[in-house]
């Protein structure tokens, strides 16, 4: 993998082309009457809605150029290509914490599409690291600021 990559899933690639085209053909549209609309209120020095507006198109722009080019560094992973005797980027793994013995599942995703709240998990993250390579069975120990957290792995699968 070059440091340039951006690794994806085709989730994830479909999810940023899909901000990608949101931010384009919907926002933009609405961003430009907001402004249309400020600018019809007189004085832009003292214009809140406008300098609003105009600050809101500003972070709007730079995400759609940093999608753009995330868009065009992807290499995307085929989850149907996975070799799933080892952990890897687009596979599906259940962990076992052995301390608490309770299970819980990871997607493990490039980074730009890792979500704690999802559970998908980027393979350069501590524990996604640590995955990586490892096969059923295999014991993962992650260092926390907690301490270290050890992990049997129970199962790898593709999506």
């Amino acid at each position: 993998m070059s440091k340039d990559e951006v690794i994806l899933t085709k989730e994830g690639l479909a999810q940023l082309e899909a901000e990608l085209d949101e931010l384009k053909y919907v926002k933009r549209k609405e961003l430009a009457a907001r402004i249309k609309l400020a600018i019809s209120y007189g004085d832009l020095k003292e214009n809140s809605e406008y300098h609003s507006a105009k600050e809101d198109q500003a972070f709007m722009e730079t995400r759609i150029l940093i999608l753009d080019k995330m868009l065009k560094k992807a290499r995307v992973v085929d989850a149907k290509s996975l070799d799933l005797s080892k952990a890897g980027i687009g596979s599906v793994v259940v962990l076992n914490d052995i301390e608490f013995a309770e299970k819980i599942e990871y997607k493990i995703v490039g980074t730009e599409e890792a979500d704690v709240n999802e559970n998908k998990i980027s393979y350069e993250s501590p524990l996604g690291k640590e995955l990586i390579g490892k096969s059923v069975g295999d014991i993962i120990h992650v260092n926390a600021p907690v301490g270290v957290i050890q992990y049997e792995l129970l199962e790898i699968r593709a999506v």
